[in-house]
């Protein structure tokens, strides 16, 4: 169980739907956006504050599997919480509900990466310890740091 979860709540705009009036599947990324700055904000290191010192967290890898849908108006759950920390890459595992129903649960990885160069660097201290604080005890074997060479 991870130690920290963000929850977003988002009520679902018409646009955010397709023509079989359910959300459309390509807006799960967005939600997981949504939960990944939440998740950010309350471990202490906001995105802004990662930019400023010239750091930024692009998506390498997006997975996530669909289970239920929800359409027009309907109130979301959105959770994410850090999967684990490595050298230069970290995972947000993310879930959305509604009603308590599960709709899709998935992940994305990032690189941390210099702004000016797009070159992937050592994840900051300070938000390595952040996302450690986030990562469950039991998460240790995924945070081999010599996997992530």
């Amino acid at each position: 169980m991870p130690q920290h979860i963000a929850h977003v709540q988002y009520r679902v705009p018409y646009a955010d739907t397709d023509r079989m009036g359910v959300i459309y599947y390509s807006n799960y990324f967005i939600y997981f956006e949504m939960a990944r700055t939440q998740l950010l904000r309350d471990l202490g290191f906001p995105y802004q504050e990662l930019e400023r010192r010239g750091f930024a967290l692009p998506v390498i890898e997006a997975h996530t599997e669909y289970k239920a849908a929800a359409g027009y108006d309907d109130v979301l759950d959105i959770r994410g919480w850090v999967g684990w920390v490595k050298r230069v890459r970290l995972r947000v595992d993310c879930a959305v509900y509604c009603d308590d129903k599960l709709l899709t649960q998935g992940y994305t990885v990032h690189a941390c990466v210099e702004r000016a160069s797009l070159r992937p660097v050592r994840v900051i201290p300070e938000l390595f310890e952040a996302c450690r604080r986030g990562v469950p005890d039991d998460a240790d074997s995924a945070n081999d740091e010599s996997a992530d060479r």
